[in-house]
């Protein structure tokens, strides 16, 4: 981490209280293993991308290339997103927090009003001619600044505990996703990785456990009540319980990833074998190209993947114990339960343990708009990762002089890491 010892404070001002004109904590050399795995990921999306992308073209008459062309144009613009929010001061992402809210809703009325496209009849998509992008992606990244930036101030100003000015914003912002991404959207997935994203950020932002207990029980209640009543999601949870016995019918995207990630084995088929990217498997590209990818990897291919994303998780988790302020250290544990579970769900699904919700996987499924927007999280955690700060706000001993300690999660009883309260969760 460069020169700087990690244990310094440089100023007096209290962690999370907005800068007046720059940062105010020492710069040092930025995580560069972040922006690694990042692309290593990237790459090995193209790849399997680029592979199947025959395929794809072949059945969707298009030229053996769009796929891949596409993705790559995406990945371009994921790269300038990166650098555009890894040079951005971090003091400017809390004063954008609502504008880019008031985007997510522009974007999300858009989608709603906008006529959908007969094979994806869902108001999922802003269609602008030969541009579109999903609404979606830009309310998950609104979100998360503008929660890291309220949940932050509640935090320094010792008010995470009001019910009215912490709860009730967040069981709005809770009513408008469940109504119109889980409703209108029909997108449960994404309504699923939002709410985990906020309960994560709540909770390390130290609101109290009971009230999150609460909270989450009622919204499991409305998921059950939500599954119930609508025909396709009844079906795909009957298709999770009995995945052979619907192969031909509800069941058949569920059955074609688990033969996909079967066929495999230990090595995999290879990058020019594959199978079920010629029809088989709907969605080869997008929700389920983990599966693609298993059938030509295989095995250790997969465990290999995996492996990424839990070096990526565990950097993330590394780099908020690390984090300067509240404003930092929750935006980057919103990050992380963003892609940690959508990457959960994602998987799961294709290997047969979690029912599907079609969701893409984070940073190698083929979609602008999600790797534009994850790319866009990770250049802000990229520049966060340029600041440390570990002492606690209240650590002075009786001499007078601080007493520096590590914001490890791991350690709840430690007053003054990522829980400056620890008496508040009652």
């Amino acid at each position: 981490m460069g020169d700087v010892t990690p244990r310094t404070r440089i100023n007096a001002q209290s962690p999370g209280a907005p800068a007046t004109h720059d940062f105010p904590y020492r710069r040092h050399r930025p995580d560069y293993w972040l922006l690694l795995l990042s692309v290593a990921m990237l790459v090995i999306g193209l790849i399997v991308i680029y592979s199947i992308s025959p395929a794809l073209g072949l059945a969707n008459g298009v030229s053996s290339n769009f796929y891949f062309t596409r993705q790559l144009f995406a990945i371009g613009l994921s790269a300038v997103a990166f650098i555009v929010a890894s040079s951005i001061a971090i003091p400017t992402w809390r004063r954008w927090s609502k504008p880019l809210l008031g985007v997510a809703i522009v974007a999300t009325i858009l989608a709603l009003v906008i006529p959908v496209n007969p094979a994806y009849p869902a108001h999922r998509w802003v269609r602008l001619g030969s541009f579109s992008f999903q609404s979606v992606e830009i309310v998950k990244y609104a979100l998360l600044v503008w929660l890291a930036m309220m949940l932050g101030d509640r935090v320094t100003n010792k008010t995470i505990s009001n019910t009215k000015g912490a709860l009730k914003p967040l069981l709005v912002v809770l009513l408008l996703v469940g109504a119109i991404v889980a409703g209108i959207q029909s997108d449960f997935g994404s309504a699923v990785v939002i709410i985990a994203m906020m309960g994560s950020m709540a909770y390390v932002a130290g609101m109290p456990l009971k009230r999150l207990i609460l909270v989450g029980t009622v919204l499991a209640v409305l998921a059950v009540l939500a599954i119930s009543a609508v025909p396709y999601r009844r079906a795909r949870l009957e298709a999770y319980f009995h995945p052979t016995a619907n192969c031909q019918s509800t069941g058949y995207q569920a059955c074609q990833a688990v033969i996909s990630v079967g066929s495999g084995g230990l090595i995999g088929l290879g990058l020019g074998r594959s199978v079920q990217a010629y029809g088989y498997l709907p969605e080869a590209a997008n929700d389920s190209i983990f599966a693609i990818y298993a059938e030509k990897f295989g095995f250790i291919g997969s465990a290999i993947l995996l492996a990424l994303f839990t070096a990526l998780f565990t950097k993330l988790k590394a780099i908020a114990e690390r984090a300067p302020d509240n404003f930092t250290r929750l935006f980057t544990i919103g990050t992380l339960a963003w892609l940690s579970v959508q990457t959960i769900i994602n998987v799961g699904a294709m290997v047969g343990l979690l029912p599907l919700k079609g969701i893409t996987l984070p940073l190698v499924s083929y979609g602008g708009t999600s790797v534009v927007f994850i790319m866009a999280a990770l250049g802000v955690v990229f520049q966060i990762s340029r600041y440390t700060h570990y002492v606690t706000e209240d650590s002075t001993g009786s001499s007078g002089r601080s007493i520096a300690r590590e914001n490890r999660f791991d350690r709840r009883r430690v007053r003054g890491s990522y829980n400056p309260d620890p008496g508040s969760r009652t």
